[in-house]
């Protein structure tokens, strides 16, 4: 045998031998409780597409750290820029490839925002409101266009999730789209098994930054409430979740002290939303009577809520503006002196505040109607299954008996109350609200009227040109000094107004399991908010610094 037949003889058995494979890495999470996953993977519909298709499905444009002033971490994009007036951002996108492999491109992004445009239903930051237009410069480069000068613009334009042309131009409804061959940019964008009870996200074949990721699959289990919640992970079956654990040392940590960790980093507002839109005669007459919102406010006892429905994890607000502690360094002290008596508990001064304003017991049924005599009832809305904000809301439904008005209990679903938040079609709900680098992210948010019936966050349905002016002159300037007065401003409207009742400060909920895996994110190791729940996304940058751990 000549030794050209000998090496091609090794070659062939070379490439036949059996080479061992790795096994493949599995995370389990539960970023969300729920009765049942809907087979939705659209993202840009907030009530039924599952709670993994920001982020790990879909890639955004940059992380800003929150925990670290807003530091970028760059993903689809290499470098932004901003034109001198504050009236343009460029960005250098990167070189990557969507899932199927075809190359994404500057035209993506301006398709999207233009396909926002076109649907205002998608548009749920409701960025056209605030710019002019986006141009695809060339492939790797898009410009955006302001109205008018805005250094804050760009947290929510990275937080439009950009859809491939290819795909998405032919779809013919986006706004009810499911999306169930879904095409995407991020680490994980194959659907290997779905059910309502579980479904199963695998890693994306094209991925740019697939050598830094090191878990292969994320496992998302249907959970209903947080008494599941505990069972599965006092057994160790959760890896990384965020949940309400009554007494957490005993029921999770000390089912495996080695193992089982918790972190809970100052995180968002909770707060009593009534809606301003009601379609409830009687009930629309008082939301909008400062007179019972503030009374509605003194009946809150917010101490025995943190520490009896939230067993101490929550942070007392009684900050009239509802800032809370974390944003201390804007607080505006002048609002604490003229209104912080409303976010006191105080039954009697509750009393005696509906009185002044003409509420009376005309019926004798125990409760008070409105001035002109109309009835108030209703139900304060709450998830099922969420036993932390439940016991919130019977603290409330006690306060409100109290002073004389009817409440009562309801827990729908979470997709539901979701939906009933969005729409308006509710008349009082616990709602949490997303922080961002400054608090003028959650105001925007929640009370500016551009942002109405976009997502849960503006539940409260408000409106109010001049709290929309201060909120729109914010990021006018870079100056912080400026950008605090106008705070300051901001607070005063809000403290005077009361558009929404907050009563205390949710930790960022998150737990973890190191017998898998290495990498989290912790109070000895602060690199960002840690949590998997949607509308964080710095949990991108966790899961990328997730190891398995060797067997």
């Amino acid at each position: 045998m000549n030794i050209r037949t000998i090496l091609k003889a090794a070659l062939i058995a070379s490439v036949m031998a059996p080479v061992a494979a790795r096994a493949e890495v599995m995370l389990t999470a539960l970023p969300d409780e729920s009765t049942a996953w809907v087979e939705n993977f659209n993202p840009f519909n907030t009530t039924t597409r599952v709670p993994s298709v920001e982020d790990f499905m879909y890639e955004p444009l940059i992380v800003f750290n929150a925990l670290k002033d807003g530091e970028p971490n760059y993903r689809l994009a290499e470098s932004f820029t901003y034109s001198d007036d504050l009236k343009s951002v460029t960005f250098k996108l990167r070189d990557a490839k969507w899932s199927d492999g075809k190359p994404f491109t500057a035209k993506d992004v301006a398709f999207t925002f233009n396909l926002i445009k076109d649907h205002k239903a998608l548009d749920l930051q409701a960025i056209w409101d605030q710019i002019d237009g986006i141009e695809a410069v060339d492939d790797h480069t898009v410009k955006i266009n302001y109205k008018k000068a805005d250094s804050g613009l760009i947290f929510k334009i990275v937080q439009v999730y950009i859809v491939p042309e290819h795909i998405w131009a032919s779809v013919k409804d986006p706004v009810t789209f499911t999306n169930p061959h879904p095409v995407g940019s991020g680490p994980l964008t194959e659907i290997r098994r779905f059910t309502p009870q579980e479904y199963i996200q695998c890693r994306n074949p094209n991925y740019w930054d697939n050598a830094t990721l090191k878990v292969d699959c994320m496992r998302f289990p249907q959970v209903a409430g947080n008494d599941q919640t505990i069972a599965l992970a006092a057994k160790g079956e959760l890896d990384w979740f965020g949940s309400f654990l009554p007494d957490i040392e005993k029921t999770y940590v000390g089912t495996d002290p080695k193992n089982h960790g918790y972190w809970f980093p100052a995180g968002s507002m909770v707060a009593f939303t009534m809606n301003f839109e009601t379609a409830n005669a009687g009930n629309h007459e008082a939301f909008n009577n400062l007179a019972f919102r503030r009374a509605f406010s003194m009946a809150m006892d917010r101490q025995a809520m943190v520490d009896i429905a939230g067993y101490g994890y929550p942070t007392l607000n009684e900050y009239p503006s509802g800032l809370g502690r974390a944003f201390h360094s804007w607080n505006n002290p002048k609002v604490d002196e003229e209104y912080g008596v409303y976010s006191k508990y105080n039954i009697e001064s509750a009393k005696a505040e509906l009185a002044k304003a003409g509420f009376k017991d005309i019926d004798g049924d125990g409760f008070v109607e409105n001035p002109d005599g109309s009835k108030i009832s209703f139900d304060i809305i709450v998830p099922n299954g969420w036993t932390d904000w439940v016991n919130t809301c019977q603290l409330a439904i006690e306060g409100l008996t109290q002073i004389g008005i009817q409440a009562k209990l309801s827990t729908p679903d979470v997709p539901g109350w979701t939906d009933a938040l969005t729409t308006g079609k509710y008349d009082v709900a616990i709602n949490s609200f997303r922080t961002g680098v400054t608090p003028h992210f959650m105001y925007d948010e929640a009370l500016n009227s551009r942002n109405k019936g976009k997502t849960r966050f503006a539940s409260a349905h408000y409106s109010n040109p001049e709290l929309d002016a201060l909120l729109n002159s914010f990021y006018t300037t870079n100056d912080h000094a400026q950008q605090l007065q106008t705070m300051n401003k901001i607070e005063e409207f809000i403290g005077a107004n009361l558009p929404f009742v907050a009563v205390y400060n949710n930790p960022l909920w998150y737990e973890y399991n190191t017998k898998r895996f290495t990498g989290w994110f912790s109070a000895d190791n602060p690199v960002a908010r840690p949590v998997v729940y949607d509308g964080v996304p710095e949990r991108l940058l966790h899961l990328l610094a997730l190891r398995p751990v060797a067997q």
